[in-house]
């Protein structure tokens, strides 16, 4: 009787593990800034949400302080990423953004009180931009800007330094490949430990002279329009590194398993929705492995995309060692479901130990409070 007791109890606390995780949403603004940054803007040790002209004071986030004038075109606004970075060594954590229409990158100065925002330039002539990220392209442990502009040179910025080694605020650009696409992803595709750029056809590998070589281009795939990031990671843990690709302006979401001699297989992880613009690979549940958690961006192309009037959604996927499970965070009509915006981020803004979801978008601002798994 014992034994049946002791085993009833491992198949109870099996089921409380692999069940789903349980979301607590929280609704913040009702703009439609498409980005969402979490840093600790005012230094007081809770992670604040910096989305669009304002900034929220966590770990409440109802009171908000006016950041500056974000300038709209239609719909849209031309702010498409929200990248914490201290981009002059003053200690405090400003954010780069750029946007479609602007035809720059740029950052805004922390004024480390409640005062308007700084705006700086990266860079100038930059057009078309899907959207930007960080990545350390060199190696060298810092983050360097990468704008995804389709149609245009790949290049990135690396932020300068004075003779004491502290940055700037200004940057060198250095260019990578003559033209990219829609979307882009970064990591060490071929294992040689350096990271590679992804590109919609094919991937750059990384010469040993980041700056000043030549990346080579291996026309091993065509990706289409896909999201940000290309996410390249081991998801079947053989050794090899994989991508995960969401069209970002079409139906699908698919992996594409990396085999012998440039075969890359694909898989399809949910090809019955559409516009996945923007993409997270994190450990949400804390068992080591980590989630991929994306959705549909509202209203990507206005209402002209493919699936543009099907339900909005926010989900995660579950790698089970074999395929990719399908978990609903949020999912219905505009005020139920909920989109991702173009830039969206994983932090535990309410300092439990588990990751939240802070994602913004044209049906508005909100925070996803993870709250652990649901226990049968």
């Amino acid at each position: 009787m014992k034994y049946l007791v002791f085993i009833f109890c491992i198949v109870q606390w099996a089921c409380a593990q692999q069940g789903p995780l349980k979301f607590r949403r929280q609704q913040i603004a009702a703009e439609s800034f498409e980005t969402a940054g979490v840093f600790d803007v005012d230094k007081d040790g809770n992670p604040d949400i910096v989305s669009g002209a304002y900034w929220y004071k966590g770990p409440g986030f109802v009171d908000r302080v006016y950041i500056g004038e974000v300038k709209r075109h239609g719909e849209y606004w031309d702010d498409f990423s929200t990248l914490p970075m201290d981009v002059n060594d003053d200690g405090k954590i400003d954010f780069i953004t750029g946007g479609w229409w602007g035809n720059n990158v740029r950052w805004y100065e922390n004024p480390g009180n409640n005062n308007t925002w700084k705006e700086h330039i990266v860079g100038e002539g930059i057009k078309n931009v899907e959207g930007i990220r960080l990545f350390d392209v060199d190696g060298d442990g810092e983050d360097e800007i990468i704008p995804n502009n389709l149609g245009h040179p790949l290049i990135y910025y690396k932020a300068k330094k004075d003779d004491s080694g502290k940055k700037t605020g200004e940057f060198d650009k250095i260019q990578v490949f003559e033209k990219h696409g829609h979307g882009l992803g970064f990591g060490d595709v071929n294992g040689d430990g350096r990271g590679d750029f992804v590109i919609s056809n094919g991937w750059l590998e990384a010469p040993t002279d980041r700056r000043n070589g030549k990346w080579i281009l291996h026309e091993e795939f065509k990706l289409g329009d896909t999201g940000l990031p290309v996410i390249v990671a081991d998801v079947n843990k053989d050794g090899k590194s994989d991508l995960i690709v969401g069209q970002g302006h079409g139906y699908g979401l698919d992996w594409y398993e990396q085999q012998a001699n440039g075969v890359w297989k694909k898989h399809p992880i949910d090809p019955y929705n559409s516009q996945f613009h923007e993409l997270k690979w994190v450990d949400l549940d804390g068992d080591q492995q980590p989630e991929l958690i994306t959705g549909k961006r509202y209203r990507a192309h206005d209402s002209k995309d493919p699936g543009a009037h099907d339900a909005i959604g926010l989900y995660y996927y579950q790698w089970n060692g074999e395929s990719f499970t399908k978990q609903v965070i949020a999912y219905g009509l505009l005020g139920i479901g909920k989109g991702t915006g173009n830039y969206f981020s994983i932090a535990d803004v309410d300092k439990s130990g588990t990751p939240d979801i802070i994602v913004g978008g044209k049906d508005g601002l909100a925070v996803f409070f993870n709250e652990g798994r649901v226990k049968h």
